[in-house]
């Protein structure tokens, strides 16, 4: 279970903290629901440990994350730059996520291409991110995160960009990880994204 307790953050100079308290079960997905500028983002930034809050606590099966690094997390993340490796191919980039010294076995190879398959994207592992529109840098971000693996993972507007038959593809893979007991927590303002996805919604 994801719990987040009373966990409180603020930027500086800004007057009022923002307050997140929820908590999700293992393979269900919960949807946070709020205007641009709300705090969604800031909420994930903190569950990943890019930011650091004020009070409060970020339990995974019960067990602290606030005191672990970023990389330490067993937490996977899709934001809204996509934070690709620019100078490294496609493929590359998705086999960081699987083994960060890119010593593959041949069946982690083979998941790459599949994913890439699924995703819509078939035999593009060789362009860099630079030759890719804004829709197919999302779909690789999307693709490295749910071959990752880890039990929690964070998506914000991850179908932005991205067509309805494409939409339709990668939604399904992430229905795929919740029935592997994977946890979501989705910021997005597409409806649709939170009907199919989501178990439980929370309001900002």
């Amino acid at each position: 279970m994801l719990e987040v307790k009373h966990l409180r953050f603020r930027y500086p100079g800004q007057e009022a903290a923002w307050e997140f308290h929820f908590s999700v079960l293992p393979g269900q997905c919960i949807a946070i629901r709020g205007a641009s500028g709300s705090g969604k983002t800031t909420l994930l930034n903190l569950i990943a440990g890019f930011l650091q809050q004020e009070s409060g606590t970020i339990q995974l099966s019960g067990r602290p994350l606030e005191q672990l690094e970023p990389w330490q997390r067993p937490i996977t993340s899709v934001f809204q730059e996509h934070n690709l490796f620019e100078h490294l191919d496609v493929a590359t980039n998705i086999g960081l996520g699987l083994h960060p010294g890119l010593k593959l076995t041949q069946d982690q190879r083979h998941l790459i291409d599949e994913g890439l398959l699924r995703s819509g994207l078939p035999g593009f592992g060789s362009p860099m991110p630079g030759d890719l529109s804004g829709g197919q840098r999302q779909r690789v971000a999307l693709v490295r995160a749910i071959l990752r693996r880890k039990p929690l993972l964070l998506l914000d507007e991850p179908m932005t960009g991205l067509d309805p038959e494409v939409k339709h593809n990668m939604r399904a893979l992430l229905l795929e990880e919740k029935a592997r007991g994977v946890t979501l927590v989705l910021a997005s303002h597409d409806e649709e994204d939170r009907k199919i996805l989501a178990d439980h919604h929370w309001n900002l």
